[in-house]
C-alpha cells in the first residue's frame, strides 16, 4: 500500500457542487472521483446512456493533409469501432443503438456521440446536417463530437456555438500526451500549441471540452505522465479520459508490439498510475472514463484490460483503502 501524506487543512471550494478539506476524503455519490454518471444525475437527473455514431468524416491523419496512416494505435474503424455504419442515416443509427441498451436500461435519455475518425472534418453544411439530425431527436440530451484541435475553423467554431445553444455540446479532443517526442512517434499530426488554442477557443464558445490521454504510452515516465496531468489541470478543461495504452489487430502498434519494441503493463501497475494521476487532477475535472475495453475480438494486449468491471472495482477499493480521493494532491 502506498503511504500518502496530505499537504494542507485549507477548505477548498470546487466547481462541482462540493466543499471540501484536504485531509478529508471525499466522494462523489458512491465514488471518490468525480465520475460522469454523479454529473449527469445531479445535473440530468438520471443516467444517460451514450449511442456511437458515424457521421461518415474522414481525418486529416489518413487522407494525406498531415499523414496517410494515421496514428499509430488508431484502428481502421478510425476509432469508432463500436458505432454503426456511415450507411446508415443518423436517425437510423439512433434506433440502432437505443435498440442495443433498452434490455438494460429503461429510461429515454441519451448522449449522440459522434465517435468515429474526426468529425469536424467535412464541409460545415455536412456537419450542420448530421448534427442537426442527431439533436432533434427529442430523447438525445447531448451532442458529444470526437475531433481534433487541427480542425476547429471560425466556420466550425460558430457551428457549434449555434448546436450549444440548442442543447449541450461537448467536443472531445485526443491529446494524449503533452510530450512531443511521444507525439511524434504515435504521428499525431499536430503541436501542442494548436491543442491549447483550440481549448481556448472552444471555451470562448461555451461548450464543454473533454481531453483523451493514454497512459503508459511507450518512453514516458511515471513523472512524464503526471506532467500531462499538470499541464490538463491549468486549462479550462471540464473532464478527461484516462485510457490505457490497448494493442489492436491490424494497428501498427500492433506490429511494434509484436517485435518487442515496447511492452503493455499489468493492472496493478495501472491502477496505482490511476490513482496518482486522480490525486493530482483538480477535483472539478470530471472523470468521462478511467479504463477502456477495446473491441474484444481486436485486442491484443493488455487482455487484463477486457475485464472492465473487474478493474473498476478494485480500483474503487484501492481508494478506499488508501484513503485516497480525487484532488487530494492537487493544488493550484
Amino acid at each position: 500500500m502506498n503511504t500518502r501524506t496530505y499537504d494542507s487543512n485549507r477548505p477548498q471550494e470546487i466547481s462541482c457542487g462540493l466543499t471540501y478539506k484536504k485531509g478529508t476524503p471525499q466522494r462523489w455519490g458512491e465514488r471518490r472521483y468525480y465520475a460522469l454518471d454523479y454529473y449527469l444525475k445531479q445535473n440530468f437527473g438520471e443516467k444517460l446512456y451514450k449511442i456511437s455514431l458515424n457521421g461518415g468524416c474522414s481525418c486529416p491523419n489518413r487522407d494525406g493533409t498531415c499523414g496517410t496512416r494515421g496514428c499509430i494505435f488508431c484502428s481502421e474503424g478510425g476509432s469508432g469501432d463500436f458505432a454503426a455504419s456511415s450507411s446508415l442515416s443518423v436517425v437510423d443509427q439512433l434506433a440502432y443503438g437505443k435498440g442495443l441498451v433498452r434490455p438494460k436500461y429503461n429510461g429515454h435519455s441519451y448522449i449522440a456521440y459522434f465517435q468515429a475518425y474526426t468529425n469536424t472534418y467535412a464541409p460545415a453544411c455536412h456537419l450542420r446536417r448530421i448534427f442537426t439530425e442527431a439533436i432533434s431527436d427529442p430523447e438525445v440530451r447531448i451532442l458529444s463530437i470526437a475531433t481534433r484541435p487541427d480542425c476547429l475553423s471560425p466556420e466550425i467554431l460558430t457551428l457549434l456555438a449555434e448546436l450549444n445553444a440548442i442543447k449541450p455540446v461537448w467536443v472531445e479532443l485526443g491529446l494524449q500526451t503533452i510530450h512531443e517526442r511521444t507525439a511524434n512517434w504515435m504521428r499525431r499530426g499536430y503541436p501542442l500549441s494548436v491543442f491549447e488554442q483550440a481549448v481556448h477557443s472552444l471555451h470562448a464558445i461555451g461548450v464543454q471540452i473533454i481531453t483523451h490521454v493514454i497512459l503508459f504510452l511507450p518512453g514516458e515516465s511515471e513523472a512524464d505522465m503526471l506532467a500531462t496531468i499538470h499541464y490538463l489541470n491549468a486549462l479550462p478543461i471540464d473532464g478527461i479520459k484516462l485510457q490505457l495504452l490497448h494493442v489492436l489487430r491490424g494497428t501498427d502498434l500492433a506490429a511494434d508490439h509484436e517485435a518487442g519494441l515496447f511492452r503493455t503493463y499489468e493492472r496493478d501497475e495501472y491502477l496505482n498510475l490511476v490513482i496518482d494521476c486522480l490525486e493530482h487532477l483538480r477535483p472539478d475535472m470530471i472523470i468521462h472514463r478511467i479504463t477502456g475495453d477495446g473491441p474484444k475480438d481486436l485486442l491484443i494486449a493488455p487482455l487484463w484490460a477486457s475485464r472492465k468491471r473487474e478493474v473498476l472495482n478494485m480500483l474503487h477499493h484501492r481508494m478506499k483503502e488508501e484513503q485516497s480521493y480525487q484532488g487530494r494532491l492537487f493544488s493550484h
